[in-house]
């Protein structure tokens, strides 16, 4: 079945549908990952976007049971340059195809994703559809330009959870999968629900946190009430600007309990500091960001999916520059001269990606164990 993408700047791809009938809209980025295309599928920072993989070749590992960030996926449709309906892998439960149609996300495969990431790279993100319903050009481009631009998007309430729940899944073993935490007394980390990502869960229970999950426009007395030792700012969609109550909340917490937040969580701290955020030309979505930690002067590699960036010098030395991108030299990470609150603008957990971050983790628990 022949389907399109057109984009606002009136480029047309047309290439062969797969996964769900139908037509999707909203912000097209590249993810630069080789692999882990089902935890970027089901990433909840990803929503209201559609999700381009630059590496050719997808589908060919399959979909299983256990490589979930969320519930279910949370792009609005998938564009690569080849899709592979035959999967082989031994933790294979369905394909890709079948997953996504099960999800209601259409995707396009067939196109030139090399020609796709530079427009994106030269341009800046820019508003998209992909559509296997209605082939008219003009018709899709109109509709690109008319959606609403990421600026000023509160996605967080699309995908927070709505009651609270605890968390006791720890990490994944080849020999009996996830782990159930059997920890008591460890310390309480309060995790807010911006969007999170299960195995930032999941480290924390490794490490020996119970952990209590709040829908986002949970009110700071409430968590206060829960006497936690922690609190835990999560990645999430949108516009970091556009959930002022998040930062609100935030600005209540600082100096009470330690904290730490990643990605959405990062900018929101940014703002509940007294600073400011904007939106990045073309965002950073991949698993192979190099970030300097400017404490040790070590260089990691990074996962990281995020299209806005707080501005360092809007914070008026609230807080010190602790990690920086060595591509663009843009704010990975920010301390607080003073108190234990610190963040990280890329994702330490991984999945996908690489490790190198993972003692992020443990700097938050070593936190907690000071501050009581």
């Amino acid at each position: 079945m022949k389907a399109l993408l057109a984009l606002a700047d009136g480029t047309v791809f047309e290439g062969t549908a797969f996964g769900a009938e139908g037509e999707s809209v909203g912000e097209v980025v590249f993810n630069t990952s080789m692999t882990g295309y089902q935890e970027i599928l089901t990433d909840p920072s990803y929503c209201g976007q559609l999700v381009a993989m630059t590496y050719p070749e997808i589908g060919n590992v399959g979909v299983n049971l256990e490589d979930v960030e969320s519930a279910r996926p949370r792009v609005e449709a998938f564009i690569v340059r080849e899709y592979w309906p035959m999967p082989s892998n031994w933790r294979s439960r369905q394909s890709l195809h079948e997953y996504l149609a099960a999800n209601g996300i259409p995707g396009i495969e067939g196109i030139d994703t090399r020609a796709l990431v530079r427009l994106i790279r030269d341009k800046g993100a820019l508003n998209g559809v992909v559509s296997t319903r209605d082939l008219e050009p003009r018709r899709l481009i109109a509709a690109a330009r008319a959606a609403p631009s990421m600026e000023g998007q509160d996605l967080v309430e699309r995908v927070t959870c709505h009651e609270p729940y605890d968390w006791h899944e720890g990490q994944w073993t080849v020999e009996g999968g996830y782990q159930r935490s059997t920890a008591e007394g460890g310390p309480l980390v309060v995790a807010y629900d911006f969007g999170i990502k299960r195995n930032i869960l999941r480290n924390l229970v490794s490490l020996g946190c119970r952990v209590r999950v709040v829908p986002a426009r949970t009110p700071a007395q409430e968590v206060l009430a829960l006497e936690p030792d922690g609190v835990f700012l999560s990645n999430g969609p949108g516009d970091p600007a556009a959930a002022p109550y998040a930062a609100e909340t935030v600005r209540d917490l600082i100096g009470k309990r330690p904290v730490f937040g990643i990605c959405l969580g990062h900018q929101i701290l940014g703002l509940a500091l007294g600073g400011r955020t904007f939106k990045l030309k073309f965002g950073h979505h991949g698993g192979n960001q190099p970030v300097m930690d400017l404490g040790t002067r070590k260089v990691e590699i990074t996962s990281q999916n995020h299209g806005f960036a707080v501005d360092v010098d809007s914070l008026g030395g609230a807080a010190e520059l602790t990690h920086v991108n060595l591509n663009d030299r843009t704010v990975e990470g920010l301390a607080h001269r003073e108190l234990p609150v610190f963040s990280v603008q890329y994702h330490p957990e991984s999945s996908p990606g690489p490790h190198d971050a993972h003692y992020l983790f443990r700097r938050f628990v070593d936190l907690m164990e000071k501050a009581k």
